[in-house]
């Protein structure tokens, strides 16, 4: 009877979260077939023609025969249905195509920046967190106080100030005046500039929300209830108030993980690192179409995986989640 008791809500759990799991991968697969359908008919109404670029027509005299022959060579005078039907299969196959500059396919391309980019985010993400919970954590402490309003202005400085403005007043501040950190490239601390420039425009949200859910919950009853009975503030805050105030800020911070990829773009290209987010402005400009629509899908599939990473820690900071959705099956 004890064992029954005992293993049986847990076994009826596991279902409940392997069902959310195959709704959630579900409605994942359709939400990466709408966003295929969307990047691929950006493109299709996108100015420009990569038979010109590729021939380079600027610089380089072609005739009229030399680009209708390459136009049908790449398929691009076949009816948009056919286009489409030859881009999905292709995807079903993994094969997101081949760059027309370079002719390496998009993965090998994609693959060759992506490092750079998931350690800018990493770098990024790592000092946003520092910056949170101290911040966080200290104007909690000492609501009211100078510190409090010192994080105060901080937050209203970082939420003003574009990342990329930011990124320029750090390079003219450390590497033009002081010669201190690289303005351009990953080695010799390069990082340092656009991971902190990143960092201080995407913290003070996250500061805010952070110090009222810690003030929120060290005002609940089963804190006074804690302190009640003689258990030390160090365990009080690090097993309660500390893991109940979590759960906003891990909301937030997997929802702007979009806008962290977003605001790399514009960064990669300030400080000149390698990333896919320099790479899919030059392919812009070079009409190098295949690559826009690789790194559209691979961005949407990472944006994807986070939110279900999102989702899943819901239920480790807070397991009641569950329990309440079996509750209502």
């Amino acid at each position: 009877m004890n064992l029954s008791s005992k293993w049986l809500p847990r076994i009826w759990m596991w279902f409940q979260n392997k069902n959310w799991l195959l709704k959630r991968i579900s409605e994942g697969i359709l939400l990466l077939w709408i966003i295929s359908l969307v990047s691929f008919a950006i493109v299709q109404v996108a100015p420009g023609d990569a038979a010109l670029s590729l021939l380079r027509v600027d610089t380089v005299a072609v005739t009229t025969e030399q680009v209708e022959a390459l136009r049908q060579e790449m398929g691009m005078n076949d009816p948009v249905y056919q286009r489409y039907f030859r881009y999905m299969s292709n995807l079903l196959k993994l094969d997101l195509g081949e760059s027309v500059m370079t002719g390496r396919p998009v993965a090998a391309e994609l693959s060759h920046a992506f490092p750079a980019t998931f350690l800018l985010a990493g770098t990024s993400l790592l000092l946003t967190i520092v910056l949170v919970g101290v911040f966080g954590s200290l104007s909690s402490r000492f609501a009211g106080s100078w510190i409090d309003k010192f994080s105060t202005g901080f937050c209203l400085m970082g939420a003003s100030i574009p990342s990329f403005w930011l990124g320029l007043l750090l390079i003219d501040l450390f590497s033009v005046r002081l010669h201190l950190l690289p303005a351009v490239g990953m080695a010799n601390g390069g990082l340092i500039l656009p991971s902190l420039s990143l960092a201080i425009a995407i913290a003070p949200p996250f500061i805010k929300i952070f110090r009222n859910s810690l003030i929120d919950c060290a005002r609940q009853d089963f804190i006074r209830a804690a302190r009640s009975r003689g258990i030390s503030e160090k365990v009080i805050f690090m097993r309660h108030v500390l893991k109940g105030s979590l759960i906003p800020v891990v909301t937030i911070l997997g929802v702007s993980f979009g806008s962290l990829l977003g605001g790399s773009v514009v960064v990669e290209v300030i400080f000149g690192l390698p990333g896919v987010g320099k790479l899919a402005i030059e392919a812009v400009t070079r009409r190098d179409y295949a690559i826009v629509q690789g790194f559209v899908l691979s961005i949407g599939i990472l944006i994807f995986l986070i939110n279900l990473a999102v989702d899943l820690s819901y239920r480790y900071l807070n397991p009641t989640i569950s329990l309440k959705e079996a509750e209502r099956q």
